[in-house]
């Protein structure tokens, strides 16, 4: 079913925004995409005070597009930004599937990274502290925090992110337990961020790193809903 540009479903997705803010400074951050049609959407949850007639780039899964601001609305709440963004032309609709398979009436189907067995884990959207290093022990450590984690691996924001193929080891903790396993770039979006995989991470500690994470994102939805 084709999906006309007019087409507006009231799914709302995770994204991924970056640009420059309405002071002219660059940003990135996440937002929540909702209203959603070929031609645009409407983001909620935005961190960053944005300016109309601005570009801004958007990223749904692997998908990225840049759209102008149409219109911005500044709240007294921290994070609670929002705006309506439309597509440029010749832009890809990062969740062109998820709108057609909505008016079409079917389950949008499945986007595959890497292989499907990266699925099996589903990824939270939560601040979650680590530290990256290196093998060779020559470059300084770089304490961030992921801002999209699974058992399999994350993703860092970052203004200059590691290339890709980038050997490196992943720390971070699980309650008390302190846990150490390499990991591989296997995304890099500069002035975005990087995608991690790990790539020595025994299955038991997969299982408890995604159910940790499951704990903290209903801890966080639970707080978002008492605080609305």
């Amino acid at each position: 079913m084709e999906q006309r540009p007019g087409n507006r479903v009231s799914a709302e997705i995770p994204v991924r925004i970056w640009g420059m803010d309405a002071s002219g400074k660059p940003f990135f951050g996440t937002a929540i995409a909702g209203n959603l049609s070929a031609a645009g959407a409407q983001l909620s949850h935005v961190r960053h005070n944005l300016k109309v007639g601005d570009t801004i780039g958007i990223q749904y899964e692997n998908m990225k597009a840049r759209f102008e601001v149409m219109w911005a609305k500044a709240s007294v709440a921290p994070g609670r930004n929002g705006a309506g963004v439309r597509i440029l032309a010749n832009q890809p609709v990062p969740w062109g599937e998820v709108t057609a398979a909505v008016i079409a009436g079917t389950p949008a189907a499945p986007r595959l990274n890497h292989g499907a067995e990266k699925r099996r884990f589903a990824r939270h959207k939560v601040q979650f502290p680590l530290t990256v290093s290196f093998p060779d022990g020559q470059r300084a450590h770089m304490q961030c925090s992921a801002t999209d984690m699974s058992g399999r691996g994350c993703y860092i924001e970052s203004l200059v992110p590691l290339a890709i193929s980038t050997i490196v080891i992943v720390t971070f903790w699980i309650d008390s337990e302190k846990i150490r396993t390499n990991g591989v770039v296997r995304a890099s979006d500069p002035g975005v961020g990087m995608g991690i995989e790990f790539t020595a991470l025994e299955e038991q500690i997969k299982n408890r790193l995604q159910a940790y994470l499951e704990k903290i994102d209903q801890g966080f939805a639970s707080a978002a809903g008492q605080s609305s």
